[in-house]
């Protein structure tokens, strides 16, 4: 099928996106190319920042934080809800831009990405400005008193490095509440993504932020501008998402200066299946937790454990909705299933593949690579892939692979479910489907997660806390608790 974005990948040259630091342009010590991971073909050529630009955008943003964290509130959430608009203004220019960086269905990008990365910054201006203090009464051994009062302020230049799953929507789901509290930031995104967040650096310039308020660096991890950026002495706080050893690294980096970090790391999901659920709703929305944005969530299903009695129901079941994912261009209304992000990630995902092959996993579907019969077949595409058999120590089963791939395995009480979900060295999120109310509220307490739905999955409230335990992450964010983090809070003492 002959359609837009075809055309745009059959014709139109590499976009060229540059570095925004001081409120102006910049390019990079080097360029790299972007390929689509729809069909291979170059996208973008960027702008890489080397040691000299990071230091330049630091410095842009410590230049800049007193006079920002001296404008007036007032001001400032009027200018995160102009942020706000602008991005809507731009709303197709932002698909476009978010789908031929990650190939994901375009329908996906205008109702999740696009959408939430506006209400980020609406919610963030309209917390901010209903946040109130502490103040107690002290007693005083005159008997005049005292008058403790907290007030919350911001670190000074926060780095925020973001992911490429949901590149828009995790980028200014940090930026956002960072500037509200009156933080300026300097952010990298994925080297995969870096479209959306360039398009955001043209929004921040159309509005009239000040200059140095925000910055953004292109550029990779390791010895590169990411950990140019996270290694940097003039950078006050971290706040990063993505992969638990990348944390790590930045972890040891925030040692030096002692400096506050917000991580949001990996996940071996579970799901948790009760025979008493309502089956066809729990088929399809364990078939979206598993295969949502082709399994490139940190809150998708990779485990899933079902009570004996219906184990082969739904396995059957899930089988069946797993084949009717379509793999097409992002702008096909028939299209309901996205490429991985680039060949190095395929790569990695037909390795556990072939891993659980070798340890000896039933494959009840997909396993491979779908033969697409045209140009697409250039891109990243893997089939969704559904697995039994395998026993709980199986590294499938303990290492997060965030692709298209669930094992499904069974169980016959409740506590060995649990245990089964809770057998793992991360802790993000767990769903949990039954129709036992009781039931429901009692599991979902056991889990040892940050996150626990019930007959839900990816249901979000922005004003709840979000993160999760051990491999998982460190920290929360959402609502007060990303309010938390981007500011500190300060004790006054007036002697009355």
């Amino acid at each position: 099928m002959e359609t837009r974005l075809k055309a745009i990948l059959g014709t139109r040259p590499p976009r060229s996106l540059s570095c925004y630091v001081n409120g102006a342009w910049r390019p990079g010590v080097s360029r790299f190319t972007k390929y689509s991971p729809i069909d291979g073909s170059p996208v973008a050529e960027v702008e890489e920042a080397g040691a000299a630009l990071v230091d330049e955008a630091v410095a842009a943003a410590r230049a800049a934080s007193r006079r920002w964290r001296e404008t007036p509130l007032s001001e400032r959430r009027r200018l995160l809800h102009r942020i706000a608009d602008e991005i809507e203004r731009r709303f197709d220019a932002f698909v476009e831009a978010e789908v031929l960086d990650t190939g994901r269905p375009e329908s996906q990008a205008r109702t999740l990405d696009i959408p939430r990365g506006a209400a980020n910054f609406r919610t963030f201006a309209d917390l901010v400005g209903a946040e109130s203090g502490e103040v107690f009464e002290t007693e005083t051994p005159d008997g005049a008193g005292a008058i403790n009062y907290t007030i919350r302020k911001p670190h000074g230049v926060v780095a925020i490095v973001s992911p490429w799953n949901l590149p828009f929507l995790l980028l200014t789901w940090k930026v956002a509440p960072a500037l509200a509290l009156g933080n300026c930031v300097v952010a990298k995104p994925s080297e995969e993504t870096p479209a959306t967040a360039t398009l955001l650096a043209e929004v921040m310039h159309a509005v009239g932020l000040p200059e140095g308020v925000f910055n953004l660096v292109h550029g990779h991890g390791p010895e590169a501008t990411g950990e140019f950026l996270t290694r940097h002495p003039g950078v006050d706080a971290i706040t990063f998402t993505g992969e638990t050893r990348t944390g790590a690294a930045i972890m040891r980096a925030a040692a030096e200066g002692v400096r506050p970090i917000s991580f949001e790391l990996g996940g071996k999901n579970a799901a948790i299946i009760f025979a008493d659920c309502d089956l066809e709703k729990t088929l399809d929305g364990v078939a979206r937790s598993t295969f949502l944005n082709c399994g490139q969530v940190c809150l998708c299903t990779e485990r899933i454990y079902v009570e004996r009695p219906i184990f082969d129901r739904f396995v059957q079941g899930l089988k069946e909705r797993a084949e009717r994912l379509a793999p097409g261009m992002p702008d096909d209304p028939a299209t309901t299933l996205g490429p991985l992000i680039s060949r190095e990630h395929r790569d990695k995902v037909l390795s556990y593949y072939a891993l659980a092959r070798d340890e000896g996993a039933v494959v009840v579907t997909g396993g491979g690579v779908p033969s697409l019969g045209d140009w697409l077949d250039g891109g990243c595409w893997v089939e969704p892939t559904i697995l039994t058999g395998l026993p709980q120590t199986a590294r499938l089963l303990q290492e997060e692979v965030f692709g298209p791939i669930a094992h499904i395995a069974p169980f016959d009480t409740e506590e060995e479910a649990i245990m089964l979900a809770n057998d793992t060295r991360y802790g993000l999120a767990a769903a949990i489907w039954t129709e036992n109310l009781s039931r429901g509220h009692r599991v979902a307490r056991a889990m040892e997660t940050g996150i626990a739905w019930v007959n839900s999955w990816f249901l979000r409230d922005l004003r709840t806390p979000f993160g999760g335990v051990r491999l998982s992450g460190l920290g929360r964010e959402g609502g007060a608790h990303s309010l938390a983090f981007y500011g500190e809070p300060m004790n006054i003492c007036v002697k009355l």
